[in-house]
């Protein structure tokens, strides 16, 4: 059924930052901005940032919004989801606004490097990676590499998105390691780990180093390298369903050497798994390479199949951990380095890095958006970067300090530390009273600290019944209302694990 409120329109190229400042409005940036802290509050920080981290503002034409995506699968969330949500923050900003027009654009297929550039280890001449569309490039002739990517029916590739340009810090180092290990094997080679599977959050890399692999092994024409995101693997085996081609369409998935898959949590449909779960097993099987991304571990996919699941953590499974401030800094001084390339007289004095690298925490993302957006205010209005316009330009960017995310897996390691038993006893069928309890202990931090379920943290204890969770969590709960060491115990758990 057509929705009103969203216009077809057909997609079209990214529009580089150059050109936003000189299309959009300060008043126009400022009222982005306000309208994206009305979504973000609306819908909360988890579901902002699933859903709309990567929503951009085109233009506001009359009564008509213009908004774009990177992905179709995106925009029909949102259509789908979200539209009214959209449609009434805008409202609340310009009541005479009464259509969103929401596209899809196209990634940047232009030249990637001849030869891929030595590792860099100076954080001032790398970039930060997101997977987004950087702004100061110009678009040019594709190269051999995409093409025969492009030919394998591969999604669109970020020519920046190479190691060469990938910050490394302490929260990334292993994962990058392994990527480039990946990359750099040859046809024949003995494959180390299989599949690679990289988890974290919103933009902090993950995409970078999927597109990094990507470039990196075809460079060689050696292999063949595919890199799909979930969404284009579930658009190609519906449409190969629908032309009756779907064996030609596994056959071509298991020709590729190297098998990149993005974003998997995303891939929905018993069918789709299905498909993806067999082609993930004759690849592992034929001794080719398969590496995938997702925002967290395998174990936590619960929409996946177990037998998926199981495969996936079967492999060296690597998670990329949240920014620290140095990483952030650098990440910040690559962005000014590579807008300098078009943009000569642009800086951003010391003081102002450090103030953005302290105050903006959660993605690389918000740190290279605070970099746009002080190059569009400094050219729109021909004024140096200071301190205070800084403050001014990204406040909506410093969000207040989220709660650690606690895992069980985090839980059971404190718990078995302090307890003084193994990991495994907490897992096993040991009924004796020194695993007894710290396994009901367990049990029940995992139950008040995390959103799992019940089902979900029984199956993460060894494959219980939710029936005995809920026995010792309700046992726990009894206990520490009249034993003073245990209440203690547990609240010194709790610290730990919240630290």
């Amino acid at each position: 059924m057509h929705d009103p409120l969203f216009a077809e329109r057909p997609g079209r190229n990214v529009i580089q930052i150059r050109e936003v400042a000189t299309q959009m409005s300060n008043m126009e940036q400022d009222r982005w901005s306000r309208v994206k802290g009305r979504l973000r509050s609306t819908v909360g920080e988890d579901v902002y940032s699933s859903w709309f981290a990567r929503m951009d503002l085109e233009s506001v034409q009359g009564e008509s919004v213009h908004l774009s995506v990177p992905t179709r699968f995106l925009k029909s969330w949102i259509q789908a989801h979200y539209a009214e949500r959209v449609l009434a923050c805008w409202q609340a900003e310009l009541p005479d606004v009464h259509r969103i027009d929401l596209t899809v654009r196209s990634a940047m297929r232009c030249a990637a490097p001849a030869k891929e550039p030595a590792v860099a280890t100076d954080p001032r001449r790398v970039e930060p990676g997101d997977g987004r569309p950087h702004a100061d490039l110009k678009t040019t002739a594709t190269t051999p590499v995409s093409a025969s990517h492009d030919a394998l029916g591969g999604s669109p590739l970020d020519p920046r998105l190479t190691f060469a340009s990938f910050v490394t810090g302490r929260s990334n180092t292993l994962a990058y390691a392994a990527a480039r290990q990946v990359a750099e094997g040859r046809r024949g080679d003995a494959v180390m780990f299989n599949p690679l599977y990289i988890h974290a959050g919103v933009g902090l890399g993950k995409t970078h180093l999927l597109q990094a692999v990507t470039w990196a092994g075809n460079a060689g024409n050696e292999r063949k390298v595919l890199y799909l995101t979930a969404e284009k693997f579930m658009y190609g085996f519906v449409a190969a369903l629908k032309s009756q081609t779907a064996l030609a369409f596994k056959e071509a998935l298991r020709g590729i050497d190297v098998l990149v898959i993005d974003d998997l949590q995303f891939l929905q449909g018993k069918s789709t798994q299905a498909e993806f779960c067999h082609t993930l097993n004759a690849l592992i099987d034929a001794g080719r390479q398969v590496v995938i991304a997702a925002d967290r571990p395998p174990s936590d996919l619960e929409s996946l199949d177990d037998r998926v699941r199981s495969r996936l953590a079967g492999g060296l499974v690597v998670e990329m951990g949240s920014l620290g401030e140095e990483l952030r800094l650098g990440i910040l001084k690559s962005r000014v380095e590579a807008a300098r390339v078009h943009h000569a007289s642009f800086d951003v004095p010391e003081p102002v890095l450090d103030y953005l690298a302290k105050a903006i925490t959660h993605n690389g993302r918000d740190l290279e958006g605070a970099i746009n957006r002080l190059l569009a205010h400094s050219k729109l209005n021909a004024q140096p970067v200071t301190l205070e316009m800084a403050e001014r330009e990204v406040r909506d960017l410093i969000r207040p300090q989220e709660p650690k995310r606690i895992k069980i897996e985090d839980i059971q390691r404190v718990v078995a530390r302090q307890y003084n038993v193994s990991r495994s006893d907490l897992l096993s069928s040991r009924r004796t009273a020194n695993v007894v309890r710290p396994r009901q202990v367990a049990m029940y931090l995992a139950k008040t600290l995390t959103l799992r379920s019940l089902p979900e943290i029984g199956r993460r204890f060894g494959g219980r019944d939710h029936t005995t969770v809920l026995h010792a969590v309700r046992k726990i709960e009894a206990l520490v209302s009249k034993d003073a060491t245990l209440s203690d115990e547990v609240e010194l758990l709790k610290r730990q694990l919240q630290e």
